[in-house]
């Protein structure tokens, strides 16, 4: 073990060495927040505004689709912003939690528990409108532009405020648009899926009419809701100098109605404050999130889209607000108003671990702590005394049945697996932080309570092992001993085991998971590859992988398993040969080539989702969705960093075209950050901080011999097969490295390719 008082004491020697990195002047003591500053053992030099900008969407040409708009969202409230008609522009206006709360008999969760639309603002102008240009920029989060018409022009400046239920626009007009005004079109509060052609629900009942009403220059939208609570949007336009201003607020009161005077009083208060100021406190904010990891990339088009989803993120969710739903606060007229837990909540969190900005985590994980009954009354009521579960579609708040579930007669598509999964989210966000106690209070019995589901319904076979019923895998169909089923509940058992040990819990069910471990049927595999389910191969185009999770990303079929690589990607190579593959078949099949160390071929699939890549990212499918390209940021850091099973992987997957790579304070398994830079072709030096004391055992992707830096040899510990044992103390650091002399440490933007500026917008 090296204490922090050695660090301290090496890191001066190596500066009388002249090693680059480390001046004097540079050193910091380590500090317990793991949010203080660095140590000088690595410099970062970012001018993050310049950095950003190179980035940012530029649109030359005025969108007039939700897929090719500037987005804008604080992780409740958002707005995207487009040509509406010749003579209006559009700022769309949104908020995840404005949502149904009516019994499931209402049509199930995917009508009872709906996102419902609340209107859009318009900005008319005086003229035809003739041009204009648009620019998101994503250092501030904030959008710029000029609006041309025939009779002048109209400067623009938008924003959601980071802390406030608040869009602000600014319209500058000049020469005949001086007239131009902002007006509000609510929309009726129906359930989108009744708009569009996907069976609609017999007997739908509106709720009532919208009210629109006056208190003194503030103008209310309320939209009471047929099963109780409100929604009410507030706004001002208001005219200083030659600059019309309008603040729009929306609440949401869920069981009262009492919205109303909440978005008033957010008007009235704020508009005692100037726009200045509200931009200072929003800009502070977003100056800080960037900063908590860093990414830069030869290939400037990833870099570049890497970036934009690292901004949706935070545009999408926060700690405390939004749950990441199919549409974030950007609701559109779609099938898929809520949220779907057989897949797209689990892709779209993802990114958010690796990545550093765990905050952003806690929406998924505050919603699964807080709502625990709602997943309790999800199961049949016989099972409800240990058991949990998840239907395919809830709202923010979890309330569904699980959809076809086991334990009902007559019922051929259980599709229980929705549960665990989502809690594999919660489980790598537990082994980034390591927060015991909340392993021990949350995660812990609602695992349990998940796994005890499966475990109603095992039996054993003619064979000797235990097998499944008839459950579902996700979008193909039903069959016994289900590959999806299969792997969820044996991750689920393995890492149930694993908390016992590490909490030292002598729980009763030990023995059984155990047993489940040693018994359970082997997964279903044919001459293609792994099947659906036993007796169903995989014979149709499908764009799930559910039938793969046992490859990525559970890891239980890893690369260091002889025979493993080979079947996974004979089974990828025969699910993309039948078609009928979408945008996340693409990442998944990327992520799933990086597992078992193919950069190649994982950046071949992350290329083939270029075409469904929209103007700002979002994603065109049957209706807006926006999991796949935050799936697609996921893929990046798959071949960047991993650290499943007991150990650190640096660069464990990069591909041939991206021969230069800087990475800093990624987050890895044990509560690690990691850095590390790879110049032409080769690893240079990894850094890796130690948030929580946990073991470490890394492999550096580093030319042996491996050196250190503080230079001492009681801290690393070969153990063969380009793996190393570190020692590390909380808050401690250490840097790897190869040659005879170290590099300078230092993490710099790569320099963009030529043309490769502000990639996305419409130009």
């Amino acid at each position: 073990m090296i204490s922090n008082r050695k660090v301290l004491i090496i890191a001066l020697f190596i500066s009388a060495l002249a090693i680059p990195a480390c001046s004097k002047k540079n050193i910091v003591i380590n500090n317990s927040d793991e949010h203080a500053a660095e140590t000088s053992l690595v410099t970062v030099d970012i001018d993050w505004a310049s950095f950003l900008a190179r980035h940012d969407l530029v649109w030359t040409r005025l969108p007039t689709e939700w897929y090719e708009a500037p987005f804008l969202g604080n992780g409740l409230l958002g707005t995207q912003i487009r040509r509406k008609s010749d003579t209006s522009i559009r700022f769309d206006i949104g908020r995840s939690d404005v949502q149904e709360r009516r019994p499931l008999s209402e049509g199930g969760a995917i009508f009872a528990r709906s996102r419902l639309p609340i209107g859009h603002f318009s900005l008319d102008t005086a003229g035809k409108i003739v041009g204009g240009d648009l620019r998101l920029r994503l250092h501030d989060a904030e959008v710029t532009g000029t609006i041309k018409t025939d009779k002048g022009g109209i400067q623009l400046r938008c924003f959601v405020h980071t802390d406030e239920m608040l869009l602000i626009v600014e319209a500058k007009p000049d020469g005949g648009e001086a007239g131009c005004r902002f007006q509000f079109h609510p929309e009726e509060a129906v359930a989108p899926r009744m708009n569009t052609k996907r069976r609609l629900q017999e007997g739908y009942v509106p709720n009532p009419p919208f009210v629109l009403s006056k208190v003194g220059a503030v103008r209310l939208c309320t939209q009471n809701l047929l099963r109780g609570g409100q929604t009410a949007t507030a706004w001002r336009a208001a005219s200083k100098g030659d600059i019309l201003t309008l603040r729009a607020s929306v609440a949401h009161t869920p069981r009262q109605a009492n919205a109303y005077r909440i978005a008033l009083e957010t008007i009235q208060r704020t508009e005692r404050i100037p726009v200045n100021d509200l931009l200072s406190s929003h800009r502070r904010w977003w100056h800080n999130y960037y900063t908590e990891s860093f990414i830069s990339l030869s290939d400037t088009y990833w870099e570049s889209f890497y970036w934009i989803q690292m901004y949706k993120l935070a545009s999408a969710t926060r700690e405390n607000r939004g749950l990441l739903d199919n549409q974030g606060p950007w609701l559109q007229p779609t099938p898929w108003a809520g949220a779907w837990w057989n897949l797209n909540v689990q892709l779209s969190y993802w990114p958010t671990i690796t990545s550093n900005r765990l905050h952003l985590t806690e929406s998924l994980l505050e919603r699964l702590d807080n709502h625990t009954q709602a997943l309790i009354d999800a199961v049949p009521e016989p099972y409800r005394h240990d058991s949990a579960g998840i239907g395919r579609v809830t709202g923010q708040e979890l309330v569904s049945g699980i959809s076809y579930p086991l334990g009902v007669p007559g019922q051929d598509k259980a599709e229980v697996g929705s549960l665990p999964w989502a809690l594999h989210d919660y489980w790598l966000a537990y082994r980034a932080s390591m927060d015991d106690q909340r392993l021990r209070e949350k995660l812990f019995p609602l695992l349990k309570r998940s796994i005890n589901y499966y475990l109603h319904f095992l039996e054993t076979g003619d064979d000797g092992k235990l097998h499944l019923p008839t459950t579902y895998s996700p979008e193909y169909g039903s069959g016994p001993d289900c590959n999806y089923d299969l792997a969820l509940l044996r991750w689920g058992c393995q890492t149930l085991l694993r908390i016992c040990k590490r909490l030292k819990i002598d729980d009763p069910l030990i023995p059984k998971w155990q047993n489940v471990l040693a018994n359970l049927t082997d997964y279903p595999v044919d001459k293609n590859g792994y099947m659906i389910a036993r007796g169903v191969p995989f014979a149709k185009g499908h764009r799930h992988f559910s039938h793969l999770l046992m490859c990525y990303p559970l890891y239980l079929e890893t690369v260091e398993k002889p025979g493993a690589k080979e079947l996974a990607f004979k089974s990828v190579k025969h699910w993309h040969s039948l078609g009928s593959s979408r945008g996340y078949s693409l990442t998944g099949a990327s992520s799933i080539s990086s597992a078992y160390g193919d950069g190649n071929a994982a950046l071949k699939y992350l290329n083939g989702l270029r075409p469904y890549l929209q103007a700002s990212t979002m994603y065109k499918e049957a209706g807006p969705v926006i999991e796949t390209p935050l799936a697609g940021a996921q893929s990046i850091h798959d071949m960047l960093l991993q650290s499943w099973g007991d150990r650190i992987r640096v660069f464990p997957a990069v591909a041939d075209a991206w021969p230069n790579v800087v990475f800093h304070n990624l987050r890895a398994e044990g509560a690690f950050l990691v850095s590390a830079m790879r110049r032409d072709g080769k690893t240079r030096w990894v850094r890796i901080r130690s948030l929580a004391g946990e073991p470490c055992k890394v492999m550096p992707n580093l030319a042996e011999p491996v050196r250190v830096a503080p230079n001492t040899t009681s801290v690393l510990t070969p153990l063969g097969h380009g793996v190393f044992e570190i020692s590390l103390a909380r808050n401690d650091e250490i840097i790897l490295y190869t040659g005879d002399e170290l590099s300078q440490l230092k993490v710099l933007p790569l320099v963009p390719q030529r043309g490769q500026t502000n990639i996305f917008g419409l130009k």
